[in-house]
């Protein structure tokens, strides 16, 4: 608990990327055209998918959900990072900080689970393609996608909540784009050993089970693959399921690199590199991945 010699912070000053100061208007217009591009192909995968009756399958009922969540996700981040792009550094209330934590933290894990969902669609579509039909309908899809927002919803709250409660003391400075668990736990003075534990430990429901599932499903629908006797029926097989592989590798290849490297020294800038992959130029990608991979929506 902090003492009384211990100056109460109630702002953080976020650097951003000061040490490319030579570049913040080149880096502004970058991020300003990505951002304007992930929200315009996001929507556009939202709205072809709401009114087309080509894309009324349960793959495009997911994706559109997938959409909505990378632009949650990236609408809480490049905003505020344009402003501190072009203002060298700005200042963040704590609330706002734990408030840009909260909802990224929420949209990460809805996405966490709804691509274990599409993966879970993509192993019936393929290994049991007869049944596919009466197991996938309209119940459990709503259900799947329901889950998936109301567990990244409520891991968020459990995990935040116990955050928010925490002061922070004397150092204000965030060597970061934005607040992330890590630097925020870092600049406190309370006692964080409860909160390091739980992150560990949601991090298996979150993050561990989901990927497992998705490792196991596509080991399924390769085995079965391979059994297909013709040439362009693998390839055909392949092809719909390729797109949510793409997706997938990208994503949870970014966070376990983030995870794995030290965040300390000499490899925050690493850090903050691998964050934008994570946070800005996946959101990007993925309406371009679905768009290029999916023949209904190319024809559109």
């Amino acid at each position: 608990m902090p003492g009384n010699n211990h100056t109460i912070v109630t702002e953080f000053l976020l650097l951003g990327f000061q040490n490319l100061h030579s570049f913040k208007i080149l880096l502004f217009t970058l991020f300003l055209v990505i951002y304007v591009m992930t929200l315009s192909g996001n929507l556009l995968i939202i709205a072809l998918v709401s009114t087309s009756h080509q894309l009324h399958s349960p793959m495009y009922f997911f994706l559109a959900h997938l959409s909505l969540s990378d632009i949650l996700h990236t609408t809480v981040i490049v905003p505020n990072m344009l402003r501190l792009i072009w203002g060298e550094g700005g200042t963040m209330s704590v609330a706002g900080c734990i408030c840009q934590l909260y909802f990224f933290s929420c949209s990460g894990g809805t996405e966490c689970f709804l691509l274990t969902a599409m993966s879970y669609d993509r192993y019936l579509a393929i290994c049991h393609p007869l049944r596919y039909t009466t197991i996938m309908n309209l119940k459990l899809r709503l259900l799947l996608v329901i889950w998936s927002w109301l567990l990244g919803l409520a891991v968020t709250t459990i995990l935040v909540l116990p955050i928010s409660q925490l002061q922070f003391c004397d150092l204000n400075v965030i060597d970061h784009f934005f607040c992330d668990f890590a630097p925020l736990v870092k600049h406190s003075c309370s006692d964080t050993s409860f909160i390091e534990i739980e992150i560990f430990v949601l991090s298996i429901p979150v993050f561990l089970l989901p990927f497992t599932f998705i490792l196991v499903t596509y080991v399924c629908i390769s085995l079965t693959i391979l059994r297909i006797p013709s040439t362009t029926g693998r390839k055909k097989a392949f092809s719909t399921c390729s797109s949510h592989l793409t997706v997938v590798c990208t994503y949870y290849g970014t966070l376990i690199t983030i995870y794995a490297i030290p965040s300390r020294g000499h490899s925050f800038n690493i850090n903050k590199f691998l964050s934008l992959l994570y946070t800005v130029v996946t959101p990007f990608f993925n309406p371009i991945i679905y768009s290029l991979r999916n023949q209904e929506i190319g024809q559109l």
